[in-house]
C-alpha cells in the first residue's frame, strides 16, 4: 500500500503545487482505514509505504497501521520523483521521512518505495543512498518501459541487487513475461483497475506457478470514487479516475484468491530474514 492522498499523485504535479497541499480536503485517513478493514477481513498483513508528509499530519494513522500488525515503510517525504532531485536532495527527503516514521513508531524503518517507482536508469544512484541510510529492502524498480518510471530489461521477481555500496533486496511489482523481452505489468495500481478481474487473477496465477512470491500494490485513493476531480490532462485523468468504483470489490476478490503477507514476512519465509515473531493484529475481525 502506497499511503498518499489523491492530490499528491505525480501526474497532478502541474496542476497542484506542493505549497497548496494543505488547502485540499484530505481523504487519506478514511481511505486507508477502508483498506485496513478489508485486510482484516481476510486476515492479511501487508507493507504500507507511508509518505512523510502524511505521517507528519496523521501520526495516529501510522500507529493504527502498525497496531494492526502491518509493516511500515517509507515512501519519501514530499513525493518528488527521484530523477528530479540531486543526490543530496534525495538523501534529505529520505532522512526526513524515515526520522518522522521512526519517531512515531519507535522502531527502525528498513523498506522503501520511491514515489511513482522513480528509480530509473537515470536515478540508479538512489539505491546506493538507500543502503548508506540503513535501508535493506527496496520496491521501486519496475522492469518495463513507462513514461514516468521503469528500467526495461531489469530483473523480475524478488532478487538481491548489487550496488557499489553493497547489496539490498529488490522486490519489484509483479510483471508477467510473455515472449522475448516483452513483459506485462500485472502488479496492481492502474493496471489492476484497467484489466478485467478475471484477467488479473489469471496473470497472477501464472506468476504463482512460475516463481512465487510476487508483489502487488494499491493506493488508498484507488478505492475512493467520490474523491474531488482535478483539472489535469486527459491522459492523467483517464489513468487516475478509471474504474475507481470497482477497485474495492476487485481487491476483495484478489485477497481471497492468494496468500499474502508483508514484505518482511515474505523475506523471512524465503529464509532471507530471521523468522518474525507473531504479532497480534488488533483490528482483525472474525
Amino acid at each position: 500500500m502506497d499511503v498518499e492522498d489523491y492530490f499528491q499523485v505525480s501526474a497532478f504535479d502541474r496542476c497542484v503545487s506542493r505549497e497548496r497541499w494543505d488547502e485540499y480536503p484530505s481523504r487519506v485517513e478514511g481511505n486507508t482505514r477502508r483498506l485496513l478493514d478489508l485486510l482484516a477481513k481476510h486476515r492479511v498483513r501487508g507493507t504500507f509505504f507511508v509518505l512523510g508528509w502524511i505521517a507528519e499530519r496523521y501520526p495516529q494513522l501510522v500507529r493504527e497501521i502498525d497496531r494492526a500488525g502491518h509493516e511500515v515503510g517509507s515512501h519519501g517525504y514530499a513525493h518528488r520523483l527521484i530523477y528530479s532531485q540531486t543526490p543530496a536532495q534525495f538523501r534529505a527527503d529520505l532522512r526526513r521521512s524515515a526520522e518522522l516514521l521512526e519517531d512515531i513508531l519507535g522502531s527502525r524503518i528498513s523498506a522503501y518505495r520511491a514515489p511513482s517507482f522513480s528509480v530509473t536508469g537515470a536515478s540508479r544512484w538512489a539505491l546506493e543512498i538507500l543502503l548508506e541510510e540503513g535501508f535493506t529492502v527496496d520496491s521501486s524498480v519496475v522492469p518495463i518501459y513507462h513514461d514516468l518510471y521503469g528500467i526495461p530489461g531489469a530483473q523480475t521477481g524478488l532478487h538481491r541487487l548489487a550496488t557499489p555500496s553493497g547489496a539490498l533486496w529488490e522486490f519489484p511489482p509483479a510483471v508477467l513475461p510473455l515472449w522475448g523481452k516483452i513483459v506485462l505489468p500485472v502488479g496492481g495500481g492502474g493496471y489492476f483497475r484497467m484489466y478485467p478481474a478475471r484477467f488479473s487473477l489469471w496473470c497472477l496465477r501464472q506468476l504463482e506457478r512460475r516463481r512465487p512470491p510476487f508483489a502487488f500494490y494499491i493506493h488508498p485513493w484507488e478505492v475512493d470514487p467520490e474523491q474531488p476531480r482535478l483539472p489535469a490532462s486527459f491522459k492523467s485523468r483517464f489513468r487516475h479516475y478509471r474504474n475507481l468504483h470497482r477497485t474495492l470489490g476487485k481487491l476483495d476478490r484478489l485477497l481471497g484468491s492468494f496468500r499474502f503477507g508483508s514484505m518482511r514476512e515474505v523475506l523471512a519465509e524465503q529464509g532471507i530474514l530471521p523468522p518474525t515473531a507473531p504479532r497480534r493484529a488488533h483490528c482483525l475481525k472474525s
